[in-house]
């Protein structure tokens, strides 16, 4: 193994590499940006006042600390199909508490104060699920700076809730029509117009990909989710879970838990991608489905023909609907400490459904599969076992997509 793999919890090398995994790929006229970028970030990790400003505005305007919530329901719904002294206990990690309702905010309140660090005076985000885009217009109309937000117009169909709140926010949302008009698409937008406005525009990434410093910048704010359960488990139960469980599409809730437990050799760790229609078919699993290739300015996992042109992902879940992965996952995949697998669109629904009844949430198809992954896990573990999941987001903007998925007689009702 190499010398950064002795220790999980090791920053990325000098050119913001994981292993073979990340570094920055982007145009010339990026790249003094980029570098401006990583000096500012390691300036701000060194000045108190920006985390005591970033600190104050996560307790005082985002709500944290999140809450840590037994899940007594879905555990004693699980344990009737479990064999006899099976099921495991099932904690979450309630991010969907969080002011905007998932965990894009955290990443939105640090990367706003280093673009004001920076003079930068416009800001702009890709959203796929909108969850990014209403954090970053939250933060821009909370510190009063322009908002321009690219959305594929598949997405703003399936999305309209979120789509109206940016607008609501004040932010300027851009429809993308090219390629398959989702995530990727709206990325790719987000990086032109990124090159043609460097000198006053700041790109705020809702994701852990990107060109570095972007996994690190976003792993690190997020590690705020991580850090919380840690303390909080120890403060309620005086040990750490067995297994944590999130979902992934980019990565940024599965590294912002994942994190700070990479060192803590008795926990393991299952980030879950969204298998779609099946492995076979049309999915959004790079890890499982996809080989190494450069994308948005990184070197990762993704989904690409033998000719290494992008294959269209897919999956019921916006969020979730990207053809690659962070590059700190494609690592921890192959440094074996993290082990990942997948879940189809019905098995989300399956699962959005289950903790609707057994305890009276309403989760967003992100997290969704992390909880159908939850339920195939527990019945496997021992009753005394504990697995911690990750709700990353709300399911408000996802009840109508649920309901035409489902169809209004399985919900028994005429919307």
């Amino acid at each position: 193994m190499n010398e950064q793999a002795n220790s999980f919890k090791n920053q990325p090398d000098e050119r913001g590499h994981f292993g073979q995994f990340g570094g920055r790929y982007v145009a010339e006229t990026l790249m003094p940006l980029i570098l401006d970028l990583e000096k500012e970030y390691r300036a701000a990790q060194n000045d108190p006042e920006f985390s005591t400003q970033f600190d104050d505005l996560l307790t005082h305007y985002v709500g944290r600390p999140s809450p840590l919530y037994y899940a007594q329901g879905l555990t004693e719904e699980l344990r009737k199909a479990a064999p006899e002294g099976k099921g495991a206990q099932i904690w979450f990690k309630r991010d969907e508490l969080n002011h905007t309702g998932a965990h894009k905010i955290n990443n939105c309140i640090g990367q706003i104060l280093l673009a004001m660090r920076m003079g930068k005076t416009r800001i702009i985000a890709e959203t796929g699920a909108g969850q990014h885009g209403v954090a970053t217009a939250t933060v821009c109309a909370r510190f009063g700076l322009p908002c321009y937000i690219y959305m594929g117009s598949k997405d703003i169909e399936r999305q309209a809730p979120n789509m109206f709140r940016m607008k609501l926010l004040g932010a300027t949302v851009i429809p993308v029509e090219s390629g398959t008009a989702t995530l990727k698409d709206a990325m790719n937008e987000a990086l032109r117009d990124w090159v043609a406005n460097v000198d006053d525009t700041f790109y705020i990434i809702g994701t852990a990909a990107g060109p570095h410093p972007y996994p690190e910048i976003v792993r690190d704010f997020q590690s705020v989710i991580g850090k919380e359960a840690r303390s909080q488990m120890l403060e309620r139960i005086n040990r750490l879970p067995d297994m944590l469980v999130a979902a992934i599409g980019g990565g940024s809730n599965a590294i912002g838990l994942f994190h700070p437990f990479l060192d803590d050799k008795s926990v393991k760790m299952l980030g879950v991608e969204a298998a779609g229609h099946g492995l076979d078919k049309e999915h959004a699993a790079s890890l499982s489905g996809g080989k190494p290739g450069i994308l948005h300015g990184n070197k990762t996992y993704l989904l690409q023909d033998e000719d290494g042109q992008i294959d269209e992902a897919h999956s019921i879940s916006a969020g979730l609907d990207y053809p690659g992965i962070g590059p700190e996952h494609s690592w921890l995949k192959e440094s074996g400490r993290v082990h990942y697998d997948s879940v189809t669109d019905a098995q989300a629904l399956d699962a959005f459904q289950l903790l609707c009844r057994t305890e009276g949430i309403i989760p967003a198809l992100e997290p969704s599969h992390a909880i159908a992954a939850v339920a195939r896990e527990a019945i496997k573990m021992d009753q005394d076992q504990i697995i911690l999941a990750n709700l990353c987001g709300r399911g408000d903007k996802d009840i109508f997509t649920v309901a035409e998925a489902l169809g209004a007689e399985a919900l028994g009702t005429d919307i």
